[in-house]
């Protein structure tokens, strides 16, 4: 009789219900497979939403899309990681949270392996039906699958640095290398002070930005941003009276006052598109990043996408390609930023106390610790 073995992880039985801590089966990794034992695992904002029925996902299944471990054991032809460097037991890892097919239309001949039709995601759309169900990162261990992009992190790195911005990272190198980029010398606002807001004010300062304005709160979030010496300017637009007077006073820190060259949205709120708007310059551009989930419609003036002549794109998540140049940047944004300053770990077993802490903004990033 075989003797199985069990890891501990948190699972969603369904939308509106409470995260719970379950004991699920760890399987031998086949071919192509690994096992990672989590160290950590991100909780993003999009997490939060997920739990509410945000977004059409089956339960139950183990929440997390964003983590780093160590490599437990590795499945027959699991050699090597993304970039081509041996993988041995024992190796600190990060994963890519999707993979997508190759074969649909969008991976194919759009070259869009975000918008994959059959694009299968950790902590998202991978039930615990599928299998042994340690399909996510908010597990003492999770089931990496063939095709997962998987990268070694750089000799010395410093872990909670790396999770700071663990899914707003890679999001934001897809957002800002291919979707519309910063341009040297541009006034950039982000929208947003959360971990996405934070990996566009970081990266918008690396790619040659004059000026970035950071919109967002409470306060304590944009206090923690400009210590750790994300963002020039930090505007509290959570916790004032009257929310115009943020929007005019970023205005007006931009040239002329005439609004920035470059608006990134990365609140999540809807409202905050339509705020978003009246923040850019006539021949500027808008770039919507922190609408993953549906949290609803809102109304906005599309005049002021006609009179400003805006240049408005979308940005939906990131492909392991992504991941990889994130991790290639972490030496440099550790250096630049106080990265992991912006982390609060929590024990797994704390979970529900760390998703508390998430959703009313106490924290800015929270991670759930394993080991």
């Amino acid at each position: 009789m075989t003797t199985w073995e069990f890891a501990a992880a948190a699972v969603l039985e369904g939308f509106g219900q409470t995260v719970s801590i379950q004991k699920l089966r760890v399987p031998e990794p086949n071919e192509g497979e690994m096992l990672v034992d989590v160290t950590y695992g991100g909780i993003c904002g999009t997490d939060l939403h997920l739990q509410q029925g945000h977004l059409p996902i089956p339960t139950p299944l183990t929440l997390g899309h964003e983590g780093l471990g160590t490599v437990r054991s590795l499945g027959a032809g699991t050699t090597v990681d993304a970039c081509g460097a041996t993988l041995h037991v024992g190796d600190t890892v990060m994963w890519a949270s999707s993979i997508s097919c190759g074969q649909c239309m969008p991976c194919r001949q759009y070259r869009e392996p975000t918008l994959c039709e059959a694009r299968r995601t950790y902590g998202v759309n991978r039930s615990l039906a599928e299998g042994a169900g340690l399909s996510g990162a908010w597990a003492e261990t999770i089931l990496l699958h063939p095709g997962v992009v998987v990268v070694k992190l750089p000799q010395g790195a410093d872990e909670l640095a790396a999770m700071s911005l663990a899914c707003a990272g890679p999001t934001l190198v897809h957002a800002l290398y291919e979707r519309r980029p910063v341009r040297l010398g541009e006034t950039v606002i982000v929208q947003g002070s959360g971990p996405v807001g934070l990996a566009a004010a970081a990266l918008a300062h690396m790619a040659g930005a004059e000026k970035v304005i950071l919109v967002g709160g409470p306060r304590q979030r944009l206090d923690l941003a400009a210590k750790c010496g994300i963002g020039h300017h930090h505007i509290d637009i959570v916790d004032g009276a009257n929310p115009q007077q943020a929007l005019d006073q970023a205005r007006a820190l931009t040239p002329g006052g005439t609004g920035a060259d470059l608006v990134i949205e990365c609140a999540g709120i809807p409202g905050a598109v339509a705020q978003g708007l009246t923040l850019a310059r006539r021949g500027g551009s808008y770039l919507v990043v922190g609408q993953y989930t549906d949290n609803g419609d809102t109304m906005l003036n599309p005049h002021q996408i006609v009179h400003r002549q805006l240049d408005i794109h979308g940005s939906w998540a990131f492909s392991g390609a992504h991941l990889v140049e994130y991790v290639r940047l972490l030496p440099v944004l550790s250096n630049r930023f106080d990265l992991r300053s912006l982390v609060v770990p929590f024990p797994l077993a704390d979970v529900r106390i760390a998703m508390e802490a998430v959703a009313n903004g106490t924290v800015i990033k929270a991670v759930l610790q394993s080991a």
